[in-house]
């Protein structure tokens, strides 16, 4: 009782230890979130790995919003995808190689790197043991952990040499596919008592089918489905060094720590909901939605429910349309219109047409009634991010909800590890160490005996 106690005063007190006045933000000219007044970020250093870019300035130093770009090395991600497309081939270990080198590779560098990938994709004995034995909810958690041990099997763990980052990154990027499948039919077996299935990697697999092999078997996905997965892992390769989780990847690798401490710390801050986990967010309230709207093709009606989510009357009550809006992103997220496109034929593969029709219309109206109720007469423009139809498609697929956040991991790992590198390699290298303001009173200290 008296433990419960103290805990429940220690609880209380926080309530007035960790409030500062907002005012005092604007005073001291803080950069909340590390955001300027104008809502863009803070510009905390240079890169030339990935650009995102949702506005622009005009010459009276105002914010005009324009369509999306995300660049990849300085080439737009919708050429990018659709030159691969257009070819018709995969293209993720492609986008890997440009994001860790720089450059587009030849036909045989290509080839070389693939099969690099594919040789480094197996787990050693005693990992793939060790996540049998490991019991857990969270796989993104798991992900975390089995990054850690990486560091065991490394003769060189703590080397930052361009040649040790180079074999780390991508140690790292072909386990996770591994890891993340044993991880889910581990979790499968634990906690729904199926049975377990441990796939070796086939070498003659692609990136994108080796990891629907490995979590769904052999003959259970079809060639759409791997074009999907593959064109998934592109648009989620990376997305500028602002972005939380490789803006953490690239604090943590200014201490010069090790690289599987810093990925872990990526892993951690894209495990958020606000984060990577959000299309398991859109995901749960599309499904509420399907449940409660009677006509999946009325307007009025979706506008009513979209009205309640905003109100904290339906889904989780945040007030939050999740898979909406966007912190660079104002007229369009281009990897939700390529994403879009795919999710588009899959639905009719799958005859999935009137989901994807009433997904569709839920976008369209979620921007206008999120406009009109968050910004009145305030013209500021909203669009849908890519994790609106990523959700939809996993599910599509049947991939496990489990996996929705690894697999966002799974290609994020690539512009971490190139993120790190850039930081690592700086010609004149710093510690990032923001400052913090201190407003609190000062004390004296009060003997024990007289408190």
């Amino acid at each position: 009782m008296k433990e419960e106690l103290l805990i429940y005063k220690l609880s209380e007190t926080i309530k007035k230890t960790s409030q500062i006045d907002k005012e005092l933000f604007t005073k001291y000219n803080v950069k909340r979130g590390l955001r300027n007044e104008d809502h863009t970020g803070v510009l905390v250093g240079l890169t030339r790995i990935g650009d995102v870019v949702g506005y622009e300035r005009t010459e009276d130093g105002q914010l005009k919003a324009i369509p999306g770009k995300l660049y990849y090395r300085g080439i737009d991600v919708e050429e990018l995808v659709h030159g691969i497309q257009s070819e018709n081939r995969l293209g993720f270990e492609e986008t890997a190689f440009l994001l860790l080198s720089g450059y587009l590779p030849t036909k045989d560098e290509l080839e070389t790197f693939k099969k690099i990938l594919n040789e480094a994709m197996p787990l050693q004995h005693q990992a793939t043991m060790n996540i049998m034995a490991l019991k857990g909810h969270d796989i993104m958690n798991i992900l975390a952990r089995c990054v850690l041990e990486q560091y065991i099997y490394d003769e060189d763990p703590d080397n930052i040499s361009r040649d040790n980052l180079i074999r780390q990154s991508i140690n790292l990027v072909s386990k996770f596919p591994t890891i993340i499948a044993y991880a889910y039919n581990v979790l499968r077996h634990h906690e729904k008592g199926r049975s377990l299935h441990i796939r070796h990697p086939d070498e003659n697999f692609s990136f994108a089918e080796n990891f629907l092999f490995m979590i769904k078997g052999k003959g259970q996905y079809t060639p759409l489905e791997v074009q999907i997965i593959d064109l998934a892992l592109i648009l989620h390769a990376e997305h500028g060094g602002g972005n939380n989780s490789t803006f953490s990847v690239r604090v943590t690798s200014s201490t010069e720590t090790d690289t599987y401490s810093s990925i872990a710390a990526g892993i951690g801050s894209l495990k958020g909901p606000l984060h990577g986990g959000a299309n398991l967010k859109v995901m749960g309230m599309i499904k509420e939605m399907r449940e409660n709207i009677n006509d999946w093709t009325d307007a009025n009606e979706i506008d009513q429910y979209l009205k309640k989510i905003l109100n904290k009357e339906a889904y989780d009550k945040t007030g939050l349309i999740y898979g909406i809006g966007h912190a660079v992103y104002t007229i369009s997220d281009p990897r939700a219109i390529l994403l879009k496109d795919m999710a588009r034929e899959l639905a009719k593969e799958k005859g999935l047409e009137k989901e994807f029709a009433f997904q569709e219309l839920i976008e369209q109206r979620a921007v206008e009634v999120f406009m009109n109720h968050k910004n009145g007469n305030n013209n500021k423009q909203v669009c849908v991010n890519v994790d609106f139809y990523s959700g939809f498609v996993y599910e599509a697929i049947g991939i496990p909800k489990e996996v929705y956040t690894p697999i966002f991991a799974m290609a994020r790992i690539v512009g971490w590890c190139a993120h790190r590198i850039e930081e690592l390699n700086f010609t004149s290298k710093r510690i990032i160490r923001p400052a913090y303001k201190n407003v609190n009173e000062i004390q004296q200290f009060i003997p024990l005996e007289k408190r």
